[in-house]
């Protein structure tokens, strides 16, 4: 950290007109943000939204409710602008960028085979690097989002093999499994990290072998974007699954992200956990799509909007406490 930055942000938010740290939080968010800009007084005007989507093969294995075709269905939905997604992202002015990944190709079924050759995932990195250069010449602060059948699989999975935890540890409903499709899940994850000898492996290999196209592509575009100072709004489960394969490969990827919720899947707990994340918004949502991300972006809008606007003291005419 640039200590004396950290001074120079926080004599001024003590200068505005209220009582010192009364905005809580919000006076965090935009010291964070200005903290990664490295400026005491960086601008926040242009907002954007990566939404990568694409196909995993272990949805052969039944641990989803719906097809993989739901994937290139939603990426149409998203195109149109009738998700959720792009209903908040119209209402805070985020532009989003619809990025496939992989849709129709897909990764191998992760039970039987690596889910991407060496070659593949080297190249989605690569992608996702480019992505985050193109987006810090486009936007001041960025939301990563996901759509993608199967893909809470591929995040649980890689979870547990990072962590060392079981499938039963991490395996929650995805698109709303009951208890025994849960159990199913669990121990397909348990079955591939066995067969693939993946307990407590390299971020790396583990992303390789039970990750999704649109998981790495997400992990170098959060590395690249530390390199950068662009500041990452992360969105649920499977971007944190992102975030915790690009801290374990370049550790000082962390510095550059915000947590926007607490996801209702089972597992993010542990995933915020891993990563010291301490998320912004806890609303019970699991849809993904870069939704929470948009919110969270919103309130760091607000946190800037503050910092940079509110009246000091002294040009107000008020008068400040004596204590």
């Amino acid at each position: 950290m640039n200590i004396e930055l950290a001074k120079e942000i926080d004599a001024r938010w003590n200068s505005r007109t209220k009582p010192l740290g009364s905005l809580g939080r919000l006076e965090d968010l935009a010291r964070d943000y200005c903290l990664i800009r490295e400026e005491t007084v960086p601008k926040l005007e242009r907002l954007g939204l990566y939404l990568y989507a694409a196909d995993h093969g272990i949805t052969e294995e039944g641990i989803s409710l719906y097809p993989k075709e739901v994937t290139r269905q939603m990426l149409a939905n998203f195109e149109v602008g009738g998700a959720a997604v792009n209903v908040l992202a119209r209402q805070h002015g985020v532009n989003v960028q619809i990025i496939d990944a992989g849709v129709g190709i897909g990764t191998r079924n992760f039970a039987r085979e690596p889910a991407m050759t060496p070659v593949e995932c080297d190249a989605h990195l690569a992608a996702g690097r480019a992505d985050a250069r193109e987006a810090s010449s486009k936007f001041d602060l960025v939301g990563i989002g996901e759509m993608g059948i199967g893909n809470t699989s591929s995040a649980a999975a890689m979870l547990a093999a990072i962590t060392g935890r079981s499938g039963s540890e991490v395996a929650g409903r995805g698109t709303g499994l009951d208890a025994q499709g849960v159990r199913h899940k669990a121990q397909v994850i348990d079955l591939a990290i066995e067969h693939h000898k993946l307990s407590r492996a390299p971020a790396k290999q583990v992303l390789q072998t039970v990750g999704g196209f649109e998981i790495a592509r997400m992990t170098g575009f959060l590395m690249e974007a530390h390199r950068l100072k662009l500041p990452v709004m992360l969105d649920g489960f499977i971007t944190g699954a992102a975030a915790l394969a690009a801290v374990r490969m370049e550790p000082q990827t962390r510095g550059v992200v915000f947590f926007s919720h607490r996801s209702a899947e089972r597992a993010h707990g542990l995933l915020l956990e891993e990563l010291d994340g301490d998320p912004l918004l806890d609303l019970g949502m699991r849809l993904g799509e870069g939704s929470g991300a948009v919110l969270g972006m919103h309130l760091v809008v607000c946190a800037m909007r503050l910092y940079l606007e509110m009246a000091s003291f002294e040009s107000a005419q008020v008068s400040r406490s004596d204590s």
